[in-house]
């Protein structure tokens, strides 16, 4: 378990770890300890449909401790890490100590490292886009650009090449101008979270199974009438495969396993980019020592 005294109380605190790897239940220890707001970096906790699935504080936890950032847009709203960028910069300057916790990197690494003041995409570019085939976005992307991304990622490819074609700069032309960051890591006390594979993966699904006892089948039937799978927050996990259970394609045990499976391959792909970004943060192995 992580020793609080070695936290500084008058530095803002920065958590991030994989999904289920105890990420709010330290912040919480934190700020009751030392006091502070809770603040979401998390793009998915931001939304109201999905309070349980996407595993946002209940209403216990938000008793014991301010919280920010939870739940605030509709079901339908979009957000980018600039819009949480905004959102988040009065509570760096208010009279509680921002205690930021969540597993969305983009947000942390804009936070610190500052974040290109990109125009929004205009739709129909982004409707050109979404009809394109991966290779015909790769193709259409200057050396440049190519070189500095995983071309097997459609979302990151996609958003470069809406940027070039709505501004006619490439996303790297964006970021060479990017301003100073709002808060460095040298300001802050930078925690990465670092759980065993074992010890995560029979959390996850225990937690997965909680999610069900709790009502998150009542959930996704309120949210069926609304669903959308084209919803940044329909990318919470386990919505489709409960939607897909719901409409009768698969049973409850199936989305369950469906849910855990995305659950365990979202939590790897966070520990990879946490190892290749955050090297130089504070890790901290979960579970710890006694």
């Amino acid at each position: 378990m992580l020793d609080l005294s070695t936290i500084d109380p008058a530095r803002p605190v920065l958590i991030h770890g994989p999904t289920a790897s105890g990420k709010s239940a330290l912040a919480l220890r934190i700020a009751k300890a030392q006091g502070g707001v809770i603040v979401n970096a998390d793009a998915l906790q931001v939304y109201r449909g999905w309070p349980l699935l996407s595993a946002q504080p209940g209403a216990a936890e938000r008793a014991r401790a301010r919280h920010a950032l939870y739940g605030h847009l509709p079901h339908d709203a979009t957000y980018s890490a600039g819009d949480w960028l905004r959102d988040v910069a009065p509570l760096l300057d208010g009279p509680d100590r921002p205690i930021i916790v969540g597993g969305t990197g983009l947000y942390f690494m804009a936070l610190t490292e500052g974040l290109a003041e990109i125009p929004p995409t205009p739709p129909e570019v982004r409707q050109v886009g979404d009809a394109l085939p991966l290779d015909a976005l790769v193709a259409a992307l200057d050396d440049a650009t190519r070189a500095g991304l995983d071309l097997r990622n459609r979302a990151r490819v996609q958003r470069a090449w809406e940027v070039q074609q709505a501004t006619g700069q490439s996303i790297r032309a964006w970021q060479a101008a990017t301003p100073p960051p709002l808060l460095s890591v040298g300001q802050a006390t930078p925690l990465v979270l670092a759980p065993q594979t074992d010890w995560l993966n029979a959390r996850i699904e225990a937690r997965f199974d909680r999610m069900l006892a709790t009502g998150a089948l009542d959930e996704a039937r309120a949210m069926q009438a609304h669903w959308d799978p084209a919803l940044q927050s329909a990318r919470t996990i386990g919505a489709a495969e409960l939607i897909a259970h719901l409409q009768g394609e698969i049973t409850l045990q199936e989305a369950q396993a469906r849910a855990v499976i995305a659950s365990r391959r979202y939590a790897k792909r966070q520990r990879t980019w946490a190892r290749s970004r955050l090297g130089h943060w504070r890790w901290v192995p979960q579970p710890g020592p006694e």
